[in-house]
């Protein structure tokens, strides 16, 4: 599986391109908020974007959706607890960023109700890990070893905020367990964040 990070927006935000080598079907996991941007990279690498998943609802990680969902009729792939966090995202961009922005669509496929989704021939469990958000989840690619933690934990042990109203610590700290046992497992040993560097644990 290849891998493509690119940082969006001006909150440098992580979104990830992944494909196999010698197949076109892609899939973009958090657009950040350059759809257009993203686009133009499918259209230059010959892919065929088949769904976008959104590790959690926040706008800087979706802005980039209307773009991509006028493009490719494709599903959007979230917990849909974090669906009203969808509908609030171009009032908070404004609120935020003080930038006008266009409204982002709905989510389409609940990664509520499923425990593992196939993306470019891969296999991912979908690891529900409430705390920043209601919705948040992570990635799990078994095979590879690899984690798409969204902005539950980041580079340096450092963790998703937990001081909005929606928030929750309690929720967080049990979320927090739950990926420490699969490291223990050695269920992952790479980490590919929402924003910084992709790590090792």
């Amino acid at each position: 599986m290849l891998i493509e990070t690119f940082k969006l927006g001006a909150l440098d935000t992580n979104c990830y391109l992944l494909w196999q080598e010698n197949k076109t079907e892609a899939v973009i996991i958090d657009p950040a908020d350059d759809g257009d941007f993203l686009n133009e990279e499918l259209l230059r690498r010959g892919l065929q974007l088949k769904t976008i998943v959104l590790t959690h609802g926040h706008f800087d990680h979706c802005l980039g959706l209307l773009s991509l969902a006028s493009a490719w009729q494709v599903p959007i792939a979230m917990h849909f607890a974090d669906q009203f966090l969808l509908q609030q995202a171009q009032a908070s961009a404004k609120h935020w960023l003080k930038i006008t922005c266009d409204p982002v669509p709905p989510a389409n496929l609940d990664l509520g109700k499923i425990k593992n989704i196939s993306l470019v021939d891969q296999e991912f469990e979908i690891i529900h890990t409430p705390g920043h958000t209601p919705g948040s989840i992570c990635l799990l690619d078994r095979e590879n070893k690899i984690l798409f933690s969204g902005d539950t934990i980041f580079a340096n042990g450092n963790l998703g905020r937990t001081d909005f109203a929606y928030s929750n610590r309690q929720a967080m700290t049990k979320s927090l367990k739950k990926l420490n046992d699969l490291k223990k497992e050695g269920l992952y040993g790479q980490v590919f964040a929402g924003h910084g560097e992709s790590f090792f644990v």
